[in-house]
């Protein structure tokens, strides 16, 4: 993966964080600066301490049939939105519907954006 994809996949994150928090009243984003910082540290945490969550978590995973896995990224962007100052979600919910769409956003962007770069 080349630097420049990294950096457009960031940025497609970034906007993705953007368009998804103004349709949620529950999230809200101060800047873009801090919508950037939320894609780079989300990208970080989903990096690092997911994998360890959904180890940690396997028998929840399988017994729900992996709708688990919506919990988890529940709980990292609220870990997001408690390390990262001008992101505020207000709740678990939020949070839940968040991740849904921040994904379904970020999926239909890459789609448009990146078979330019690939």
């Amino acid at each position: 993966m080349t630097l420049t994809l990294i950096i457009v996949q960031i940025l497609i994150l970034t906007f993705a964080v953007i368009l998804t928090s103004y349709l949620l009243p529950g999230i809200t984003v101060k800047s873009f600066w801090t919508a950037l910082l939320v894609a780079i540290v989300l990208g970080l945490l989903n990096a690092f301490i997911k994998p360890f969550m959904i180890a940690l978590t396997i028998p929840f995973t399988l017994v729900t049939f992996g709708l688990f896995l919506f919990v988890i990224n529940a709980l990292i962007i609220m870990l997001v939105g408690a390390l990262v100052k001008g992101f505020e979600v207000k709740g678990f919910w939020w949070a839940l519907i968040f991740s849904i769409i921040l994904s379904l956003v970020e999926y239909l962007l890459e789609y448009l954006i990146l078979p330019s770069f690939a």
